[in-house]
């Protein structure tokens, strides 16, 4: 099985946007060493949390700094953009770094209802275009003209980055399936009933200029660490940023477990906790394998994406250290 990397640029207890990014950086580097498949950066705006508002940018930055892993977009927000620049955005990247560029694009809104008009000139986009969008990007970035205007993405090159859209639902897992692009189920985001909608994709995929089998992998909050108790220490702290997050909090970094363990939860907090928990994997390293391994089962795909976000940055390096020595992954020199 194949492990990957969802990073968020999450702005850690101490931390600022700018080291966040740097942490970004660092994270890519590291888990290129230890032999992680692919490194896929995300797009949020107008957040307190989050640094990474421009994963075009970040993608290109990391590309640069890495040697072997695939380095991607989890997701470009697709609906706030032209397809046209959003290919050839992703032709030069490819042009730089063939064979290791993925364009995973979703269509969220990224950010609170005002983040619509401020990335589309004061209107909301229009997610029915959402995917007319894809076809057009599609064939964009395989050379074609899909409105006869006489003209192309460029530059052009012998090999394409492949689409992989983003869902965490049946719908968007049936629309990857009719437009032919590979499909990325967001187990981080909705814990409950995913495999049901990779298993729609599976049965509804229609093969395209892009790929003739369906292609799919599931990302998932993972922590890791060298005892059960120390990786439930380390999540407490994600799981009360995620009930934060739900409360509509805004915060300028994520809270430390210290605080987490301080924090005077209501009965009603502790039942949104527990719930969450269907997101995560949490545990030693022989526990998040096997729990890793029943979540691919489950969904029936060899390739899981790990979003690791703990405090202090050190636990996020050795949480997938340890797991890649796990899964017997590659030896560092």
């Amino acid at each position: 099985m194949k492990l990957s990397v969802l990073d968020q640029s999450p702005i850690l207890h101490g931390s600022n946007p700018q080291q966040a990014l740097q942490q970004t950086t660092e994270l890519a580097k590291w888990t290129d060493k230890l032999g992680y498949h692919r490194f896929w950066v995300s797009e949020h705006h107008s957040t307190d949390s989050l640094a990474g508002s421009a994963p075009e940018i970040l993608a290109a930055h990391l590309a640069a700094q890495t040697k072997q892993i695939r380095i991607g977009t989890g997701g470009v927000l697709l609906p706030h953009y032209s397809p046209y620049k959003v290919a050839e955005t992703f032709r030069v990247l490819e042009s730089l770094h063939p064979g290791r560029i993925d364009l995973g694009v979703g269509r969220a809104p990224g950010g609170m209802p005002n983040v619509n008009l401020a990335l589309n000139g004061g209107k909301m986009p229009n997610v029915e275009d959402y995917p007319g969008e894809i076809e057009e990007l599609m064939a964009y970035l395989h050379g074609q003209d899909p409105h006869g205007m006489d003209l192309y993405a460029t530059p052009k090159g012998e090999t394409t980055p492949p689409i992989w859209m983003l869902g965490s639902s049946g719908t968007s897992a049936r629309l990857a399936a009719d437009l032919g692009a590979s499909y990325s189920f967001a187990h981080f985001i909705n814990g409950r009933g995913g495999f049901r909608a990779m298993e729609r994709y599976r049965d509804y995929f229609s093969p395209s200029m892009q790929q003739s089998e369906p292609g799919g992998n599931v990302s998932v909050f993972v922590v890791c660490a060298e005892t059960d108790e120390h990786a439930e220490f380390l999540a407490s702290s994600l799981d009360l940023a995620l009930l934060k997050i739900e409360q509509g909090e805004k915060r300028y970094e994520f809270p430390t477990p210290e605080e987490a363990i301080q924090y005077p939860y209501s009965s009603f907090e502790r039942e949104r906790v527990e719930d969450n928990r269907n997101r995560m994997v949490v545990g030693s390293p022989q526990k998040a394998k096997e729990e890793l391994i029943q979540l691919a089962d489950l969904y029936q795909v060899d390739e899981m994406i790990i979003n690791t976000i703990v405090s202090p940055f050190e636990e996020r390096l050795k949480s997938y250290e340890l797991l890649a020595e796990v899964f017997s992954m590659k030896e560092l020199d």
